[in-house]
């Protein structure tokens, strides 16, 4: 029987702050009151906002807070090759289509679409014929591949209707039936990258047999893609626990962009480990 296991997966795209240090220190509580495994991951697949330095913060600041993790750490930026593999297995199965609309362009598209129906990107309403697809790869046009919902839905047959997973976290709680359909047909891959955050999250997970998944409330909407991609590809569903998220005194989420203290500012300021565990709600 394989142990319980959880994990940490940052992204070294900025320095960690509270919200941070509190999903760190959740997982890694959890892991000890179950005597289970804790995984430190690496999710540096966006290279344009990547860098080393966050990097390297990151480790400074878990080893600051008293945390331990398995080795080696993970770092997706070294498995593309496997993140190609998970991609062409839903290729073969016909879930994937290039999209070679701009940001905008989706957009617009969306902001077309009947009113009231949906807010997210649903596909094309007709697909570009062969010879319209080959001339625009001869042109070097940028793409997306997406995942195609319609096709998932033909695909799976009676078990779209199953899709469901069991969660403990205090917001919600118990079996919860997964919608896809509220993110639409996401982007697994680009054309310069094989893989996206939904496709390497669900790939990695399953390599490393998590067993519990603990998060922010904010990634509660990406587990009905992840629960989805994990039937299709022939992966287990762990356990999900989304917390509630760390906020400022007027209730707005932690972030760097809004010029919340990083971890490294709190220590440099004097904060401990220890008060910073307080501040958290630990």
């Amino acid at each position: 029987m394989n142990k319980n296991c959880t994990r940490f997966a940052p992204s070294p795209t900025g320095y960690l702050h509270l919200g941070h240090a509190a999903s760190a220190l959740i997982a890694v509580n959890w892991a000890q009151d179950n005597s289970a495994d804790f995984v430190l991951r690496i999710e540096d697949i966006d290279q344009t906002r990547c860098r080393p330095e966050f990097e390297a913060a990151i480790y400074e600041d878990l080893h600051w807070l008293g945390l331990n993790w398995q080795q080696p750490v993970r770092r997706q930026s070294e498995h593309l090759v496997a993140y190609q593999g998970a991609l062409s297995e839903l290729q073969k199965q016909g879930l994937l289509y290039r999209c070679f609309l701009t940001r905008r362009e989706v957009m617009a598209e969306i902001n077309h679409a009947p009113h009231g129906i949906v807010d997210v990107y649903t596909g094309p309403n007709k697909h570009l014929s062969a010879s319209q697809e080959t001339e625009l790869l001869e042109q070097e046009k940028p793409f997306a591949w997406r995942l195609s919902l319609s096709k998932a839905k033909e695909v799976l047959g009676d078990l779209w209707h199953d899709l469901e997973w069991l969660e403990t976290g205090s917001g919600q709680s118990g079996l919860i039936k997964a919608k896809p359909e509220i993110l639409g047909d996401v982007i697994l891959a680009r054309k310069d990258i094989s893989t996206s955050y939904h496709l390497a999250v669900t790939h990695d997970d399953a390599l490393q047999n998590i067993s519990h998944i603990i998060r922010g409330q904010d990634l509660f909407d990406s587990t009905h893609i992840h629960v989805l991609l994990q039937v299709l590809l022939g992966l287990p569903t762990p356990i999900y626990h989304h917390h509630p998220l760390i906020t400022d005194k007027e209730g707005r989420r932690l972030a760097k962009r809004d010029g919340s203290k990083s971890l490294q500012e709190l220590r440099k300021s004097g904060i401990s480990a220890a008060q910073v565990r307080g501040m958290v709600g630990l």
